[in-house]
């Protein structure tokens, strides 16, 4: 039985302490300036964009914990470490979203049937620094979107925030230059469109990672055809893949080798090629004779006789 205890610490490298950090400060100065101009101009969009931000900001420390705690070593009893506190908070900020987007819908349809006065150039004032704020963030995190699951919703949130910043720009727009007070709770109805559309696909990665499917971008009939196909290699059972963390993925698998030699350089030729082809940084290899009176109990039912 092989196993694989290399470490592979991709969950927060410095410059990602430093951009949370950034995007934190930056968002919650924001948070206070839009929400006080969101009361000043009785903007609901600058309330809900305030709101949405304040949601980003509780979403940022959450990865950021995650992401220095993920880095704890294992122990006696957890003894994978805290890794798995990603994949958590990742599913904590998609479900904080989704709660917030509720609460900003609900006031914009009150709003959208009683439609208030809106003093349209601070709404343009304050939603134009958002685009600024959320843009900078965003490019903070831009070159580790591909490979954390935290990482990338931090990007999604910011760019979309930018996105829907620019949105309440033209809204403001609207109410000052064409006195279209419903414009405004309009445009808090499309914020909540783009908030749940970026939302709901990291809610679902997560919820897969939380009860161990397979990570996104990983084809275990590939990885069960590579496995088949080695050297001596008769069977492949109870193969499982899954998320440690948002960052590094674990195998397990049964293969039958029915002449019974197995040498450290098989083993870290297909540890090699689990992690260099597939991503799978942990694997952990059990080989079996396939011996029909000692069969493992593990074997699929029809490779039993009798």
């Amino acid at each position: 039985m092989s196993h694989d205890h290399h470490h592979h610490d991709h969950a927060c490298p410095s410059s990602y302490n430093r951009a949370f950090a950034v995007g934190v400060s930056l968002n919650v100065a924001f948070v206070v300036i839009e929400a006080a101009g969101g009361f000043w101009s009785h903007s609901m969009a600058l309330l809900a964009d305030a709101g949405h931000n304040l949601s980003d900001v509780l979403g940022l420390l959450l990865a950021w914990a995650a992401a220095s705690l993920s880095k704890v070593g294992p122990d006696e009893r957890r003894t994978y470490g805290l890794r798995r506190t990603s994949i958590l908070a990742a599913l904590a900020n998609a479900v904080i979203l989704l709660v917030a987007t509720g609460g900003i819908a609900w006031e914009a349809v009150q709003r959208l049937a009683h439609p208030a006065p809106v003093e349209g150039t601070t709404m343009m004032a304050i939603a134009a620094i958002g685009v600024l704020v959320n843009g900078i963030t965003a490019v903070l995190f831009l070159s580790g979107r591909h490979h954390d699951l935290n990482v990338r919703g931090a990007f999604l949130h910011m760019a979309a925030d930018a996105a829907v910043s620019l949105g309440v720009v033209v809204s403001g727009a609207l109410v000052q230059w064409q006195g279209w007070p419903w414009i405004d709770p309009l445009t808090s109805l499309l914020i909540v469109a783009a908030i749940l559309a970026g939302t709901v696909g990291l809610l679902k990665d997560s919820i897969n990672l939380a009860i161990d499917a397979v990570p996104k971008g990983i084809d275990p009939g590939l990885v069960r055809e590579y496995l088949r196909q080695l050297p001596g290699i008769t069977d492949v059972h109870d193969l499982h893949i899954w998320g440690m963390s948002t960052t590094e993925t674990a195998l397990t698998v049964h293969l039958v080798k029915p002449d019974g030699r197995i040498d450290d350089a098989f083993l870290a030729e297909v540890e090699r090629a689990l992690h260099d082809r597939f991503g799978i940084m942990h694997p952990t290899i059990q080989c079996e004779q396939g011996d029909q009176e000692h069969l493992c109990a593990l074997a699929p039912s029809d490779r039993r006789v009798g």
